[in-house]
């Protein structure tokens, strides 16, 4: 065996594997030359070589910069993983350390779940310098497919659909809430039936045609009149600041605007629907130390909104 690992590592420079690990997560042969402090000419002479070691483009260019191909998607779910073991057992450190890693982990959630989270994730970090959090917008039908595309670290969602090899874990159960501005609707919470249904609503929907609110309200006979819709629930919220309207957004977002825009919290007048939200990333960045760290670091951050939602 150690024969063989020989032979085959005689044709490969593992520093090359550095540089591939740095363009997929920098995405920009010039952002990965300096964040290894190299030439620029050093960096695309390597990304030449690891070209020609895979056969395959591995990246192509975009406006941006530069995108992997899914051959280079599928060679970096094995090789930062790999890495992260070489590195530890050259350092005798298995674990990964955030106090002095340089590391851009990149989350998938839309902006409810950000609203509820990333405020918690930027004060835990805030004293990583070498940790960035980059947010990218996801939904449960859409994270999935941007892990498989090396777009995101780790997804979070309400129920994601995934396959068989992704890995996922409940963070918290969330429900809905409802929002209106006191100083502009004369109402007491909790609402009435009456009250809900006599003044009129913000539809926060992806088609802006129609929401869980209305599956609710139609399953009793029931109606509502809808004003506008918008596709973001952080929309939703700061147009309540100036509109006489109420909006019915998931309780973990709706916490945070209430306090952010002074709006008043109240439960919805009618049973809705719980779920639960969870974590989803590929299974083969399981045992990866920093991905572990990450994982951790994202659960740490949902207790807040655990305890709000039991409080």
């Amino acid at each position: 065996m150690i024969d063989i690992y020989e032979t085959e590592f005689r044709k490969a420079d593992l520093n090359l594997l550095v540089v591939f690990a740095a363009l997929m997560r920098e995405r920009s042969v010039t952002r990965a030359a300096t964040a290894l402090h190299l030439s620029q000419g050093a960096a695309s002479a390597a990304l030449g070589r690891l070209r020609r070691l895979f056969d395959d483009p591995l990246f192509t260019r975009t406006r941006g910069g530069i995108e992997p191909t899914p051959r280079a998607i599928e060679l970096a779910r094995r090789i930062e993983p790999a890495l992260g073991l070489i590195h530890g057992a050259v350092t005798d450190q298995d674990h990964f350390d955030a106090a002095t890693a340089r590391r851009t982990f990149t989350l998938g959630m839309s902006d409810d779940l950000e609203a509820a989270l990333l405020p918690r994730l930027l004060t835990a970090t805030a004293d990583l310098p070498g940790i960035r959090l980059a947010v990218r917008q996801a939904n449960r039908n859409t994270v999935a497919g941007m892990i498989d595309r090396g777009e995101i670290d780790l997804g979070v969602a309400a129920a994601p659909a995934h396959g068989d090899e992704h890995r996922s874990r409940h963070l918290f159960a969330s429900g809905y809430t409802c929002l209106f501005n006191p100083r502009l609707l004369q109402l007491e919470a909790p609402l009435t039936v009456d009250a809900y249904l006599a003044h009129p609503h913000l539809l926060i929907s992806y088609d802006g045609r129609r929401g869980i609110v209305d599956d609710v309200l139609e399953a009793r006979g029931l109606d509502r009149r809808v004003i506008a819709s918008t596709t973001h629930f952080a929309g939703a919220a700061l147009q309540l600041a100036t509109l006489p309207a109420l909006a019915t957004l998931p309780t973990h977002a709706a916490i945070v605007y209430a306090d952010i825009v002074g709006l008043t919290a109240s439960a919805p007048p009618l049973p809705m629907p719980e779920y639960t939200v969870s974590s989803l990333w590929h299974g083969t960045v399981t045992d990866d130390p920093a991905h572990a760290w990450l994982r951790h670091l994202v659960e740490d951050a949902t207790r807040y909104a655990r305890g709000d939602q039991q409080s």
